[in-house]
């Protein structure tokens, strides 16, 4: 019984099971729903949060909610071909992946969450302060390392009004 009792008591932290699902794999799903211009797969794609976004962005543009998700909220899905994805890192039910964006030709971090049991987008949670990073990104980690190597150096600054020697 004290056996059974000290493994009744203990701290369990709560499981988030997508299934096997990955945040990379719900990216796919996404680039794939936009470039179909199927607006029910674009849409089971997106948390709530995502989706109540994009509502106030399209009565903001003048636009109805379903012409402001036919894009899918990222610039990342305007590439003709699926963008090179990497770096996906995951904690707890919050997940994140780099996505090459060819339009800005640099690396956009989109955020993913666990909801109703898969991975799905998750700009309007970041939006709403609901989303936690899982860590900082590859693109983020190399800029920071190449600051280090190279930081800016402060100009000297002459006292040209100065008494001369």
């Amino acid at each position: 019984m004290l056996v059974a009792g000290a493994f009744s008591c203990k701290d369990e932290k709560p499981t988030f099971d997508a299934h096997g699902d990955t945040p990379t794999e719900a990216y796919k799903r996404l680039y794939a729903a936009v470039k179909s211009g199927n607006l029910n797969a674009i849409k089971a794609e997106m948390t709530k949060k995502s989706l109540d976004l994009n509502r106030m962005g399209a009565e903001k543009a003048g636009k109805t909610e379903d012409q402001q998700l036919m894009l899918g909220m990222t610039s990342t899905t305007y590439s003709d071909t699926l963008p090179e994805i990497r770096d996906e890192r995951v904690k707890d039910n919050m997940g994140a992946v780099e996505v090459w964006n060819s339009k800005e030709s640099k690396w956009n971090d989109l955020q993913f969450m666990i909801e109703d049991g898969k991975w799905k987008f998750a700009i309007g949670d970041a939006f709403a302060g609901t989303y936690h990073s899982p860590g900082r990104g590859r693109d983020q980690i190399e800029k920071a390392a190449a600051n280090a190597l190279h930081p800016p150096q402060t100009p000297i600054a002459l006292n040209v009004n100065g008494p001369t020697p």
